[in-house]
């Protein structure tokens, strides 16, 4: 592969032995999430939009010379199998090259509500270890990396708002939204994405596309893409997920009472959001939410983050390191 030296580090010298990044993971919503059928691999077919949005989880990733491979996490113990450390693993793998790796992960995010947490924080290893390491990573073989890791880890190489077919990892850019602001509330409960499926696969209409029910399902995802996310939003995991756990049912009416405009599950849930057209009413519904939370209940004011915006804060959090042209992702400086 071009660029990857066998068996090298992270550094030359020794003067540069050891580089570090302070990085932010953003987490997404899913503006529409409509399931159409069970494909004959077992994955399903989704049609969605992705957004980024400003609640983000900290990673401070360093990368020093080292004559064998050796990643540390920290901040995340609670995590098995943390795919932050896998990404960094297949990086080194996939470049030939050994480094001792730590990653120190603040989580933001909640876990288990269907936000991408886990998964915006492979992209970031991704996006950044190569940076740090001075290791060439074809995009192509980058997105590989990431589609290996989980079927939303492609989507944060790039953020901004897009649209996911497949699994989700097939994307195509949409234009950048106009900022909104939204009332995120993540509740006590961790959704299990395997449980959303295989309770909603039991609702999915057999047959091809020409199906009645898909072809419509289908109709509707259309108006929402071609009328820039302003007519409902529709999640097709909301149902089973609230039967499952009906405590979430009461959480988009209170929303829409407090003056969102918009109301919608995010993912497999169970975090739920609100579109305000009205910062005021935002505000005021986050402090009446905060004074009346259940226990364990979160609520957040956050904003989206359009793919400018997302690549931007990218390219100032690798500065040092990166190359000084605007391509995308970020190369390494250190690169041979």
């Amino acid at each position: 592969m071009p660029g990857a030296a066998s068996g090298g580090s992270c550094a030359s010298t020794q003067r540069a032995a050891q580089r570090q990044a302070r990085v932010r993971a953003y987490a997404k919503l899913n503006l529409g999430l409509r399931v159409l059928y069970k494909r004959p691999d077992g994955y399903h077919e989704l049609r969605t939009i992705f957004q980024t949005i400003s609640l983000a989880d900290s990673l401070e990733i360093s990368c020093g010379r080292a004559s064998s491979t050796l990643i540390e996490m920290e901040g995340a113990p609670e995590i098995p199998d943390n795919l932050a450390e896998r990404a960094a693993r297949l990086v080194l793998e996939a470049a030939g090259k050994h480094a001792h790796v730590r990653i120190k992960l603040r989580k933001n995010i909640p876990t288990g509500a269907g936000l991408g947490g886990g998964s915006s924080d492979a992209a970031a290893v991704l996006l950044a270890l190569p940076v740090l390491a001075g290791i060439r990573l074809p995009v192509e073989q980058l997105t590989a990396l990431a589609a290996r890791l989980g079927s939303d880890v492609p989507f944060f190489l790039y953020g901004g708002t897009a649209l996911g077919l497949g699994r989700g990892e097939e994307l195509y850019p949409l234009p950048d939204q106009p900022t909104e602001r939204v009332l995120l509330i993540a509740p006590a409960v961790h959704s299990s994405t395997a449980d959303a499926y295989r309770d909603l696969s039991s609702t999915l209409p057999a047959g091809s596309l020409t199906n009645i029910a898909l072809q419509n399902k289908l109709d509707s995802f259309q108006r929402l893409a071609w009328e820039d996310n302003k007519s409902s939003i529709i999640n097709d995991f909301e149902s089973v997920v609230m039967a499952r756990h009906p405590e979430l049912a009461e959480i988009p009416g209170k929303l829409r009472r407090a003056g969102a405009t918009r109301v919608a599950m995010t993912g497999s849930g169970s975090a739920i959001f609100g579109v305000f057209d009205n910062p005021g009413k935002l505000e005021r519904a986050r402090l009446g939410w905060e004074k009346r939370a259940a226990s364990g209940e979160r609520a957040f004011s956050v904003s989206f983050v359009s793919r400018s915006q997302y690549q931007s804060a990218w390219r100032r959090s690798l500065e040092d390191d990166k190359k000084g042209d605007e391509t995308w992702p970020p190369q390494s400086r250190h690169a041979r």
